[in-house]
């Protein structure tokens, strides 16, 4: 059209960038990089407490020829392999096909056929002697542990936990197993651990619908027996209502132990609850909306001075399921429950028993019902076992090499609290308090390193940045070595 101009558009050039992706190319396998270089704190560790020896004293020979590994040797490596990360047999392969295994003196790893082999030789008098070396291992390391972890433990009352916790297999040729409660074919660890220190002291494996209460006495004599002689306290032993027996009671007050076992709610402990003066009533320990008190309900049989702690807990009636099968519905009182159902309260009352000897006053009621509510701490224990260490499953068919690989989850465990408070790493400014196992492998014990050796040592050239493995080998180094 007349009186019009066309405009052209003209667009920039992209610039290509100068600068070339550079690709990366696999070289070379390096063989003298390692990358479980705070395997050596383990090693260390494991001599300055003088473990292998004292699991040898306790276990005895597992062979007719003294050569090969010994007994101690086999845990220690199982347990060893379980703190690096391995759930499996074959995982101590792993370890060993590992550079650092070669630096390892204390904890030899014996090949995954091997250790399957000798685990099955330990009958149990062998097993037993695994608690008789711990007793000597827990005695030296009291002895090197900083003053503010030793003495509350020596002052204070050890509380020796009862619990049992389920291990789920596959397969029907597996030995010593059963169908538990729930539909599950599974192994039972039933476990004695000294609350305070963390530490395992005695275990049964037993099949999975074997009663606790037959074994618990047996046990708890054998936990006591691993205890530090140092350790000055009246035992307490601690026990949900699966151990609600007259013959654990008897049997503790019997080895010098007061107890705490929750009681079964049945009519007797219900009438004994509604007699309780309001007045009575004291507000709970860091429990929001609960309250305790006493009465003088004790079961038959059970020993002179029982009585019964009871901790009630507000629930609004809204927060009641509506499920007959609800786990609360059964915690309230019938009379409550009938009230609740028919809307003439607006909340009711949840209520727990606890059966026991502990001499106490209206003041000490409140602290003795929070004291028994830390009975978790033993689910720390397994929990550690079964997501720190191995013992999420058992290995094999075999209940003796199943008993072994069991032992070996607990002392990872046991290894883990003692590796801490002998170097300080339960304060350290990473990870305050005591590390779980997964924390510790990822800070200590699972880094990358470079093995070179000079004059005659072996050097470890770790990444830039990485200090607490060296600062840990000092600290462990720097105790005495067992005479």
């Amino acid at each position: 059209m007349k009186g019009t101009c066309s405009v052209k558009t003209i667009r920039p050039r992209k610039r290509k960038s100068k600068q070339r992706t550079r690709r990366v190319r696999i070289g070379a396998p390096d063989p003298t990089v390692t990358g479980l270089a705070g395997l050596v704190a383990v090693d260390e560790l494991t001599a300055r407490l003088g473990l292998v020896a004292e699991l040898d004293s306790g276990i005895g020979p597992i062979k007719e020829r003294a050569r090969g590994l010994t007994g101690g040797q086999l845990l220690v490596g199982m347990a060893a392999a379980q703190l690096a990360g391995q759930d499996h047999l074959v995982g101590m392969d792993r370890v060993r096909a590992d550079p650092v295994s070669t630096l390892l003196g204390e904890v030899p790893l014996a090949p995954s056929r091997t250790a399957g082999r000798l685990a099955g030789r330990f009958d149990p008098d062998r097993l037993a002697g695994i608690e008789a070396g711990l007793a000597r291992v827990y005695e030296r390391w009291l002895a090197l542990a900083p003053a503010p972890v030793r003495g509350p433990l020596v002052v204070r009352h050890p509380t020796i936990d009862l619990d049992a916790s389920d291990i789920e297999v596959h397969g029907r040729t597996k030995q010593g197993v059963g169908w538990n409660y729930a539909g599950v074919r599974c192994a039972r660890v039933h476990l004695a651990s000294w609350a305070h220190a963390q530490l395992p002291l005695a275990m049964d494996l037993i099949p999975g619908n074997d009663d606790v209460r037959p074994h618990a006495v047996d046990l708890l004599t054998r936990a006591l027996a691993v205890l530090p002689e140092a350790v000055c306290g009246r035992p307490r032993v601690r026990a949900d209502a699966g151990y609600f027996d007259a013959a654990l009671a008897n049997g503790a007050d019997s080895l010098g132990c007061d107890f705490a076992i929750a009681a079964k709610r049945n009519s007797a402990a219900w009438r004994a609850y509604t007699g309780i003066p309001e007045a009575d009533w004291r507000d709970a320990r860091n429990m929001t909306g609960a309250q305790v008190s006493a009465c003088d309900y004790a079961p038959a049989g059970w020993p002179e001075g029982t009585y019964t702690l009871v901790r009630r807990v507000r629930i609004e009636v809204t927060d009641l399921s509506d499920d007959p099968r609800s786990r609360r519905r059964r915690t309230v009182h019938k009379d409550q429950l009938a009230l609740a159902c028919d809307g003439d309260v607006d909340h009711v009352w949840s209520v727990s028993f606890i059966v026991t000897n502990i001499p106490a006053d209206d003041k000490d009621l409140a602290g003795i019902e929070a004291w028994f509510r830390d009975r978790t701490a033993i689910e720390e224990r397994f929990r550690e076992a079964k997501h720190g260490a191995g013992l999420n499953h058992l290995p094999s068919a075999d209940r003796s090499v199943n008993a072994v690989w069991a032992w070996a989850g607990l002392l990872a465990g046991a290894m883990a609290v003692m590796l801490q408070t002998l170097t300080g790493l339960d304060t350290h400014a990473d990870s305050p308090g005591r590390m779980r196992i997964a924390t510790l492998r990822h800070l200590l014990l699972k880094i990358p390193a470079r093995i070179t050796s000079h004059a005659r040592e072996h050097l470890l050239r770790l990444q830039p940045g990485q200090h607490l493995l060296a600062a840990v080998l000092a600290r462990l180094r720097a105790l005495p070595a067992p005479t």
